[in-house]
Parts: C-alpha cells; structure tokens; sequence
C-alpha cells in the first residue's frame, strides 16, 4: 500500500509505503463507537450539583402533629415533595462516569478510524513541516499550499476543526505558529485518539516514518 507524500509547500515528494497494520484494518463501527462513548463518558465533567434531603438545611422539627389536624402527615420540611426541600434523583458532582477502554481496543479504533479517513481521502502525509522562527503567517501559507492539492481544497476554507496536524515530536516553531489559526490542532501522533479523528475532518501527518511509529503494534 503505497500513497504519495508532499512537501509543506504543497509539491510531491515521492511515494511512501503504508503499514497494512494501520491503514489496511476493516470498519467495525462497534468498537469505535463503544470506544468513542467510554471516551466521552470518562471526559465529562460534572458541574451541576443538587442537594438531597439529607443536605439541605433545617427540617429537624416534625412540621405539625402526627394527627387530628387533618392534613398529609409529613415528617419533615426537607423531604422533596417540599418547596425547599431535597432534591431526588438531580445531578451531582460526585457521579463517577469513567469508563475503562482497554489499550488494544484503543488503538485498535484509532487504526480502522485512520484507515477509513484515508480511504475517504482525508489523510494527507508530509515530508516534513518546519519553520525558522514561529510565524503565523507562514502557517497560512502552508495550509493554502496543502489546500492546493486535490481533494484537500477546504483545509484552508473550513472555519472550525478542519485539521489535525500530526508531529513525530514536539517542535514549539510549528505550534506558535498554527496557534492563532483555531480550525487547526497541532500535536505528536503519539496523542491521537478516537475523539480527535471524529472530531476534525483531515488529519496531516508529517514525517510519516517516525510519526507513525507510535502506532505501529509492538510484537
């Protein structure tokens, strides 16, 4: 399997070989989606908070006698029937929601979502991205440099997750200067997960043969 590699400048570099192991797997949108939704699950943060009766203040005195007042016998002014009372069943922070994803069922996802996305032409590999100084200007021109090539005309265009720019290691020149542009996020391969492929329509890898070493299966 074999695809070709460009230069940031948009112009082709040759050809690179492709591990069958990662862009040669069969969809199986089973396991994506129940890696996608532990993912999720796990990320969630909990901000809202009710009390319950057992919180809420007061209602230690029994509201009125048991009987002979002819009205609902009631015990306490905190229970959730009441205005002010407790809250039964409402959100609280200290749900746990997380959700354990096995590592190879973890990778295994990220490798048939990587492997769809360069079916449907959406993974495009660099030589190498580099720049002397960080330069948002120059990131621009990059990106209208890859937008250039067919099928990856709206990486300039698209307004919000539009890229995913995938480093072999960090490099501060090549983050600075794709900082200000919000439809694209630079960060190593070795990070890439589920979320982020469902999240961003391309994904550029650059350098591709150490990049992609950190997916590449250990035997």
């Amino acid at each position: 399997m074999e695809t070709t590699i460009y230069k940031q400048d948009g112009k082709s570099a040759g050809s690179f070989k492709l591990p069958e192991e990662i862009f040669g797997v069969s969809w199986n949108s089973d396991v994506v989606n129940q890696v996608i939704n532990s993912l999720r699950m796990s990320a969630r943060g909990h901000t809202q908070h009710t009390k319950n009766r057992s919180e809420v203040s007061g209602g230690g005195k029994k509201p009125w006698q048991q009987k002979g007042l002819g009205k609902a016998r009631h015990g306490s002014s905190r229970s959730p029937i009441w205005v002010k009372g407790g809250v039964s069943l409402g959100p609280r922070n200290d749900k746990n929601t997380d959700r354990k994803v096995n590592k190879k069922m973890k990778a295994k996802a990220v490798n048939m979502m990587l492997s769809k996305k360069f079916k449907n032409g959406e993974v495009l590999f660099v030589e190498k991205m580099s720049f002397d100084a960080p330069k948002t200007v120059e990131a621009k021109k990059v990106l209208v440099s890859l937008a250039g090539i067919k099928g990856y005309e709206k990486l300039a265009t698209k307004k919000v997750n539009a890229l995913y720019l995938a480093l072999p290691a960090k490099n501060k020149n090549v983050e600075k200067s794709f900082n200000n542009i919000g439809s694209v996020t630079v960060e190593e391969l070795r990070n890439i997960n589920p979320l982020v492929l469902a999240q961003y329509k391309y994904v550029v890898i650059t350098s591709p043969a150490d990049s992609l070493m950190a997916l590449t299966p250990k035997k």
